[in-house]
């Protein structure tokens, strides 16, 4: 709908101006002085513009897109110089048979100026639309690639995550506990979050609680082995701020990932505030280069992507470093909501 309505208005604005062409001399001559624009009649005014329009829309619809957009310079030339040569040769006939008395006045080099003027007129249209389009292409491209990116951050929860909470899940249910109830509700909320909540700008009250029931399911997985710690502070106006779904959970999926497994007495600090409408996260954990066996290519894949995003989606308006050493690895991430 949104297309045909563009190339309605961009149809109606080209009448327009070619109509501002053709009959400007009836509106600033009288019939009296035949409409005369110069030592020219009005009627061959309008026929050369005609023959202009021509001009314009042969090289715009046809010389340019399908010669000189692919490298065919010679014969785009060529065909350039022919269609200006055919042009003055049309009008001079109109002079020559139908407006005999103009011949007096006739300057050659007038007639076949104002057919390179239309021509160059065309190649500029023709550019400009052409960056327009190519501009149009690149936003469609960027937001099909993040689209992808999007859905490639949905399929990075572990396998081994849902194995370990299921696990868990089906050991409460069999110690009947009042527990299970909860956890199911929790890890039944993140899928549906992952799977359909995620395709759209969310609220940052939605993140949060994604946020909070991943790192829930997680502390019933790791049990007391991991000492994790999640902190959120906002007031109650910031938590209908929207955000980006999936924004903030790579970085703490990183953390579970990197800060978990053979690294000793393991810790996982999550914090996130939002003040004036800046949000700021910071995930830290410990982190042992030489015994972690996590790290691969999905993993770094994770985070660039993430850093794309935020490229894309925040630009200027965001700021993030991510610092590691041999035993501690953090990021921090400030947003303008």
């Amino acid at each position: 709908m949104k297309i045909s309505k563009y190339k309605y208005f961009n149809l109606t604005i080209h009448i327009l101006a070619w109509s501002v062409v053709l009959f400007f001399p009836y509106t600033i001559s009288s019939a009296s002085d035949q409409f005369k624009v110069g030592p020219h009649p009005g009627l061959y005014f309008t026929l050369s513009g005609a023959v202009h329009c021509i001009v314009f829309y042969a090289n715009a619809l046809f010389l340019f897109p399908k010669l000189l957009n692919r490298t065919y310079w010679l014969l785009y030339t060529i065909s350039a110089v022919i269609l200006i040569f055919l042009s003055y040769q049309v009008k001079f006939y109109f002079i020559e048979s139908w407006f005999p008395d103009a011949l007096q006045d006739f300057v050659p080099w007038h007639v076949l100026f104002s057919s390179v003027i239309a021509f160059v007129a065309s190649v500029f249209y023709s550019v400009t639309v052409e960056k327009i389009r190519a501009d149009k292409m690149q936003k469609e491209n960027e937001a099909m690639q993040l689209g992808m990116e999007l859905k490639f951050l949905r399929s990075q929860i572990s396998p081994h995550f849902l194995f370990n909470t299921l696990t868990n899940l089906v050991f409460l249910a069999r110690k009947k506990s009042d527990r299970l109830e909860t956890w199911l509700l929790m890890l039944s909320n993140l899928m549906r979050y992952m799977l359909y909540d995620a395709g759209k700008k969310i609220s940052l009250k939605q993140e949060i609680e994604y946020l909070e029931s991943y790192v829930a399911l997680q502390k019933l997985r790791f049990g007391l082995d991991v000492k994790i710690a999640f902190v959120a502070e906002l007031s109650q106006e910031e938590t209908n701020c929207s955000i980006e779904p999936m924004l903030l959970i790579p970085f703490a999926e990183n953390a579970f990932k990197h800060g978990t497994g053979y690294v000793d007495q393991p810790y996982i600090d999550i914090n996130l505030t939002v003040k004036e409408s800046v949000l700021v996260f910071k995930v830290m954990n410990k982190f042992d280069r030489e015994t972690d066996t996590t790290k691969d290519e999905i993993s770094g894949i994770g985070l660039s992507n993430v850093r794309s995003r935020l490229i894309s989606l925040y630009p200027g308006r965001h700021e993030l470093v991510i610092h590691a050493d041999k035993s501690l690895f953090s990021i921090d991430l400030s947003v303008k909501l």
